[in-house]
């Protein structure tokens, strides 16, 4: 390609520095293509390497530094908020009162928590920060003359590069000689319709290419593009999925309960006379203890170790919380196309129509294939051609890329004897009716795609334009597109999780209709082409076969929104598959969008997952991580839920009754620190998932986890009765008593609630192992030698212990009971 440049006006030697002193003056955008090309010291040839390389050095990456937060300001920002007031508020009172054992370790515990909370949430940062490294955005860039594919962010002022469809626009460039193109700028200038722009006029770093091919020259990189800051390619939206808010609904019933209680407890102090400022300080420690502090970091923690998981095994999460929405999928709306086939398409033996010969269909073809953008299906046709000297003589003077719209591609040639013409292959419909020639051929044409149809083969129509405007059917190529090894496999196990896979695909019904066959899903596929317009309803019964087809054939872009919308409508979580730019609002409208891959940069944008290899049993892997991080959590609400109503009911009962602080502050301080440092190994925890899509069941949860609450009360009162009636300990003893059988007793919860089955049924991991052994020789440690609390003494520990086993395993019946109860559909082997 020649540069573009007027007679006189010389182009910069390519070692020189570009001027780029009006580039925020926005002048790049409005000169002649010749000044910008000599103002940018670059050429429609672009750069070579080494001046990139300078370039770069010289302007920085092609990115927008995000202001990163002062670690500082961000550690103390743990103490603002609620809950850290409260703990506060005890400090200053432990200070009044000159409790000064309280003092340190309510400080202690506020600390902690602002520690704990700090560095969990930066790894959990840096996590995601790893993840989205690996989602790069690749940009074509012409660099020594070739066509090589850089990171987006080492592109600089001068570069030319290629945007198709699907791709965002990686910088601001000036578009070269070519066809307009449509861009989609709405995410940057609020324009709902695509904005048709043509040679020499500007598209904006962010926009997304919607129809067209086109080079382009750079000419504003990073902090210097026209949108700045809103060009973010990756990322992690902060929504709160339907399993958070469960979670938060338990923690605000936890902190509503604890209120509550408190606020008895004062009243009836104010009544007794008695002293006000240290029932106050003991009501405030009692709050912070049964407040449940550690939940969001438990969230955070047990959400990226899963996200680390799913990255091991190339599935990319760019929104945490889609992690719990697989844990309910019931329905997977799955591509084709290189999801359930290889992708690796291979051409048959063409059906050519009389006079023309098979490797006239094939030439022709080839000529409308481009080998550069690495499609499949042009990379089949062009595979097809004898040698690769049979295109030699033929000039590809304009080619027009495939679009969704106009379902083909288009090349003029010229001829070796300097004719010019016009080829095209695309959708045998498509080019049937564009064909002078249809009424002749249509029924041996209609023919020939059956039974190609009828044997899996995808068809590809062939015409040719030889002056006029008079396109004639030359013929058709057959492409067959394997089903992946693995597949049908993978459908069986999905179907046995409770996931029903229901295949999408452009393809004819026919085709459709085989494929699924051979991959066990069914043949009950459904013909996208009857559906309705997106703003108009579907009828009950459309709906009802919507719901019951195993698949959807002749499926355009704007079905996929429609199917996903009709789905979730009827009450299911819809998870959705996705590789092009006219998928992306399929994709954001599913409960968990998932690009696959090979996706545009529009769709990996969209979607919450992105995979970085090919198949589906990937999104499978995916499915069973949610669902034990699922499990993870509904153990650890029924341990939470628990654990705060024992000490709250216990503290409570014992206050009112026996006007009688079982308890100091300090000894509830350590309560909750030890409980809240152990309970994030729940995260790494072995768990058994269930078969069956999951959903919070309040119901279950709140009653076993009761049950086990109250049980805990009850034997708290035992031990109680033990202590004061039966050995007749004073009241210092019986505290330091009750402190370690809370503490000794509440861990050993976390054994019963991880599992649905006996307590032996699942082994702990190892590391929750070591957590809960190490806080309970901790604890125990602290009440034998009297660390702020009277020395207990090893054998009165021995003695806790021993209790504290006993109802553990009359807990565990009790549990085992109580599902049995509670959840029809679970049963004590189960796990």
């Amino acid at each position: 390609m020649e540069p573009n440049v007027q007679p006189g006006v010389p182009v910069a030697e390519p070692g020189s520095k570009p001027d780029r002193k009006d580039d925020t003056k926005g002048n790049l955008k409005s000169l002649s293509m010749p000044e910008l090309l000599e103002r940018l010291g670059s050429s429609p040839d672009g750069l070579s390497q080494a001046e990139a390389r300078s370039r770069l050095a010289q302007h920085g990456p092609n990115e927008i530094q995000e202001k990163a937060t002062n670690a500082f300001l961000k550690f103390l920002s743990y103490f603002w908020g609620p809950i850290p007031w409260m703990i506060e508020a005890a400090v200053v009172l432990s200070a009044i009162a000159r409790h000064w054992p309280d003092f340190a370790i309510i400080l202690l515990l506020l600390l902690a928590n602002a520690v704990v909370g700090f560095w969990e949430e930066h790894q959990a940062g840096n996590a995601i920060a790893a993840l989205k490294a690996k989602l790069a955005i690749r940009a074509r860039a012409k660099r020594d003359g070739k066509w090589v594919t850089p990171e987006a962010r080492d592109l600089v002022p001068g570069d030319v590069i290629r945007l198709r469809l699907g791709d965002i626009v990686p910088a601001d460039a000036r578009l070269l000689e070519g066809d307009p193109i449509e861009v989609d700028q709405s995410a940057l200038t609020g324009e709902s319709l695509p904005a048709t722009c043509a040679s020499g006029e500007a598209v904006f770093s962010g926009a997304i290419v919607r129809q067209g091919e086109i080079d382009a020259i750079v000419y504003a990189t990073g902090k210097d593009t026209y949108f700045g800051k809103t060009a973010q390619l990756v990322q992690v939206a902060r929504t709160v999925s339907h399993f958070q808010r469960a979670v938060l609904k338990i923690g605000n019933y936890l902190i509503i309960l604890a209120v509550s209680l408190v606020v008895l407890i004062l009243c009836v102090a104010f009544f007794r006379g008695d002293q006000m400022l240290t029932t106050l300080q003991f009501a405030l420690v009692l709050t912070v203890a049964a407040i449940p502090v550690a939940m969001p970091t438990v969230l955070s923690v047990t959400m990226a170790v899963g996200a680390r998981l799913l990255a091991r095994k190339e599935a990319i999460v760019t929104r945490l919380a889609a992690i719990e929405e697989l844990a309910g999928v019931d329905i997977l709306c799955s591509d084709k196309t290189g999801t359930l086939t290889q992708n690796k398409l291979t051409l048959g033996a063409p059906f050519a129509v009389d006079g023309v010969t098979a490797v006239d269909v094939i030439r022709n073809a080839a000529l409308a294939s481009r080998a550069e953008n690495k499609d499949t299906i042009d990379l089949a046709v062009l595979g097809g051609l004898s040698n690769g000297e049979e295109l030699k003589g033929y000039e590809v003077v304009h080619f027009q890329p495939f679009d969704p719209v106009h379902k083909r591609t288009e090349a003029t040639v010229v001829g070796a004897d300097g004719k010019e013409f016009r080829t095209t292959k695309g959708s045998a419909q498509v080019i049937m009716a564009l064909s002078i020639n249809a009424g002749q051929v249509e029924p041996a044409v209609e023919k020939a795609v059956n039974e190609f149809a009828a044997r899996g083969f995808r068809s590809l129509g062939v015409a040719r334009d030889d002056g006029g405007g008079a396109w004639r059917f030359l013929g058709v190529l057959p492409l067959f597109d394997p089903p992946r090894e693995e597949a049908k496999a993978t459908i069986a196990a999905a179907r046995q999780m409770g996931v029903t896979v229901k295949m999408i695909t452009g393809d004819q019904f026919a085709i459709a209709q085989e494929t699924a066959g051979k991959l066990g899903l069914g043949k009950n596929i459904l013909d996208a082409s009857g559906f309705g317009g997106t703003d108009h309803p579907e009828t009950p019964q459309l709906a009802d076969a919507i719901e019951q087809a195993d698949g959807f054939a002749q499926v355009f872009p704007e079905h996929k929104f429609h199917i996903v919308d009709v789905l979730q409508k009827r009450g299911h979580i819809v998870g959705m598959t996705g590789d092009g730019v006219n998928d992306a609002p399929a994709l954001k409208k599913a409960d968990c969008g998932i690009a696959v891959s090979g996706a545009t940069d529009a769709a990996r944008a969209a979607a919450s997952i992105v995979l970085m290899t090919s198949g589906l049993s990937v999104i499978i892997h995916a499915i069973t991580e949610s669902r034990k991080i699922f499990q993870r959590m509904n153990s650890y609400a029924i341990y939470r839920i628990a654990e705060t109503l024992r000490v709250l009911l216990f503290m409570t009962l014992a206050i009112l009754v026996f006007n009688f602080y079982p308890l100091t502050a300090v000894m509830i301080v350590m309560l909750a620190l030890l409980n809240d440092g152990a309970i994030l190994s729940i995260a790494y925890d072995n768990v058994h998932y269930k078969n069956t899509p999951e959903a919070w069941n309040m119901r279950l949860v709140l009653g076993v986890s009761t049950v086990l609450g109250v049980i805990g009360v009850v034997s708290a009162f035992g031990l109680f009765y033990l202590g004061e009636r039966v050995f007749h300990l004073d009241r210092a003893h019986i505290q330091t008593l009750m402190y370690l059988k809370l503490s000794v007793a509440g861990h050993l919860t976390i054994f019963l609630t991880r599992t649905r089955g006996p307590f032996w049924s699942i082994r702990p991991a190892r590391v929750l192992w070591i957590a809960v052994l190490g806080t309970q020789i901790l604890a125990t440690l602290i009440a034998v030698y009297g660390v702020f609390m009277t020395p207990l003494g090893w054998g009165w520990a021995l003695f806790v212990w021993g209790y504290a086993l006993i109802w553990f395993v009359v807990n565990d019946r009790l549990k085992l009971l109580a599902y049995r109860v509670l959840d029809t559909t679970a049963t004590a082997a189960a796990g």
